[in-house]
C-alpha cells in the first residue's frame, strides 16, 4: 500500500507571523490556525472553536501547560495542543493537527 503525497499549500512568507503569535488560513476550504513558536517552530491546527462555531482559535493566547505547547481559545479558553489538536479540558472538543514545513522562506500547510 503506498501512501499519498502531501498537498501543500502556501500560507504566507515566514516574517509574515511575528513570533508567538498565529494566523488564519484558508487551506483546501478549511480554516486552520498557524503559529510560530519562538523564531522556528510552526504548528497548525483548525482554526474553528468546536464549543463556538467560531473561526478565532488563530487570535488565542500561546503558552505551555506541562508539557503541552497550547493556545487557549479566546471564547471559552478551553487549552488545544498544537501538536496534535487535543482539547485538555475536554476532549470532545479536539480539532485535527495539520503538518506544517518552511520552503524558501514560506509557510506551508498540508492537511493532517
Amino acid at each position: 500500500m503506498s501512501i499519498a503525497p502531501l498537498a501543500w499549500t502556501t500560507v504566507c512568507a515566514v516574517d509574515d507571523i511575528l513570533p508567538d503569535t498565529g494566523v488564519s488560513a484558508l487551506v483546501e476550504g478549511r480554516h486552520v490556525a498557524v503559529f510560530r513558536i519562538g523564531e522556528s517552530r510552526f504548528h497548525a491546527i483548525d482554526n474553528i472553536d468546536p464549543k463556538s462555531g467560531a473561526s478565532v482559535l488563530s487570535r488565542g493566547l500561546l503558552g505551555s501547560l506541562g508539557d503541552h505547547i497550547v493556545v487557549a481559545s479566546p471564547l471559552y479558553k478551553n487549552h488545544f495542543d498544537l501538536t496534535t489538536g487535543a482539547c485538555l479540558e475536554a476532549p470532545e472538543y479536539s480539532v485535527r493537527a495539520h503538518t506544517v514545513r518552511i520552503e524558501d522562506g514560506r509557510v506551508q500547510v498540508a492537511l493532517g
